[in-house]
Formats: structure tokens, C-alpha cells, sequence
């Protein structure tokens, strides 16, 4: 996996966590996380824990639910192997048709949602950690369609190892921020405030990332990338 590879990861993570359908929403999972009520969320007190520890409990929770479908799909692709120009148009245009759906919202049916209830705030670190694994699973509008892309970009461009990569790093920016806000409660309280109205252009931009990986995965480019990517390294020595 190669620099450009681990940077379209994490950016398709953070833009997920910057996402209409996340971001505001990362309050309430806060707070349900930390066993602390959403009233009075816009002032600061002792009565708001950080709930650090549930924090990362909850990260890993999603991370672990990413990882084991990215095994899922290598393990597919792999099987398909004997395929391998279908499965890059198959890709290509899987990415494409996500990306502009992204911007322009054409398929309805992309958006539904499952969500896990929690009707009983998880308690401790094993109740966090299950409530990310709900959050990965069924928190599709928000993360499902750039998490299918980065899965079927993992899988088709090496083996499991590769496609666990790619999703750490996924979930890796995804889960700074979130960690961040838990760190730092009230300043991301007001921070998300004033992102709100750019959160249209942050869904564009991913969609525009996604549809320009899509036409790269179908026209090939984007292995000749990755190889020419792994070949040029600015500290590697020539050689002798």
C-alpha cells in the first residue's frame, strides 16, 4: 500500500466524519457514550465527563466492524480472480454511481438507514465498544456509500492484508476527530456550529474524490498510479 493509497483512506475518513449525516450527530453519540444527558449542550460545566476511554472503545467498536467486512469483500474478489478486467469496470462504475449520488442524491433507495436503537445507553467500555460496532454497521447514509467505495478500491488492489490497511486507515479518519470532540467536549460543540453550513461543499468534494477514483479504477490509471506512487520514494537511495 503506498502513500497515496494510505492519503485517499484517511481523506475518504475524515470527510465521512465531516459528512450532513454524521457531524451533527456526533453530540448525541457523545453523550450517549459518556452516560451524559444532551441538555445544556451549549455551555460548559463539570457536568459534561469526557468519556475518553469510551471514546476509543467505541472507535475500535467501528474499526473492528470495517475490518471484518473489508475481509469479506478481499476474500470475494479473491475468488474472482480469473475476472480481474471485469471487476475493475464492475468497480470503477460501483464508485462512480456512489460518488455522484453523493452530490446529487438520484438513487433514494441508497439512503436508507438501519440503525442499531440504543435504548439503553451502553455502559462502560464493552457497551461502547458494541455501540461502534452498530454505528459501522448501520450507519449507512453517512458512511455506507464511502465506505462500499473504499472496501471495493481495498479489494481489488491487493490481498487481505492490504484491504485491513486500508481500512485502519479509514478508520483512523474517521475516528481523530471523534476522539478529538471527546478530548475537547465544548470547543467542538462550537467548532461544528459554524461547519454546519459548509457541509454541503465537504459531501461535493467527496463525491467529486469518489467519482474521480471510479474513472481511474475502470481505465486502469489507478494501479499505474499506485505502482509509479511505490516506485518513487523521496528517501529511497539509488541504487548502487
Amino acid at each position: 500500500m503506498n502513500e497515496i493509497s494510505i492519503f485517499l483512506a484517511f481523506s475518504a475518513g475524515l470527510l465521512t466524519f465531516l459528512s450532513p449525516c454524521v457531524l451533527p450527530l456526533i453530540p448525541s453519540w457523545l453523550c450517549v457514550i459518556g452516560g451524559s444527558p444532551m441538555s445544556g449542550t451549549s455551555g460548559t460545566g463539570d457536568n459534561r465527563p469526557k468519556p475518553v476511554a469510551r471514546t476509543i472503545s467505541f472507535i475500535l467498536g467501528f474499526s473492528t466492524a470495517f475490518i471484518i467486512l473489508s475481509i469479506v469483500f478481499s476474500v470475494t474478489f479473491n475468488l474472482m480472480g480469473g475476472m480481474f478486467r471485469f471487476i475493475n469496470i464492475v468497480s470503477g462504475l460501483i464508485v462512480i454511481i456512489l460518488g455522484l449520488n453523493i452530490i446529487f442524491n438520484f438513487f433514494a433507495f441508497l439512503n436508507f438507514e438501519k440503525r442499531f436503537s440504543l435504548k439503553n445507553k451502553p455502559k462502560g467500555i464493552t457497551g461502547a465498544f458494541l455501540a461502534g460496532g452498530a454505528f459501522g454497521a448501520g450507519w449507512t447514509p453517512g458512511v455506507g456509500p464511502v465506505l462500499t467505495s473504499i472496501l471495493v478500491l481495498a479489494a481489488q488492489n491487493g490481498g487481505i492484508p492490504s484491504a485491513v490497511f486500508y481500512l485502519l486507515f479509514f478508520s483512523a479518519g474517521l475516528g481523530l476527530p471523534f476522539l478529538l470532540a471527546a478530548f475537547s467536549f465544548d470547543a467542538f460543540i462550537r467548532i461544528s456550529v459554524k461547519l454546519r453550513r459548509f457541509l454541503p461543499g465537504f459531501q461535493r468534494v467527496c463525491g467529486v474524490l469518489l467519482v474521480l477514483i471510479g474513472v481511474l479504477i475502470i481505465s486502469g490509471r489507478y494501479q499505474e498510479l499506485s505502482a509509479l506512487a511505490a516506485r518513487w520514494q523521496p528517501f529511497s537511495s539509488p541504487a548502487l
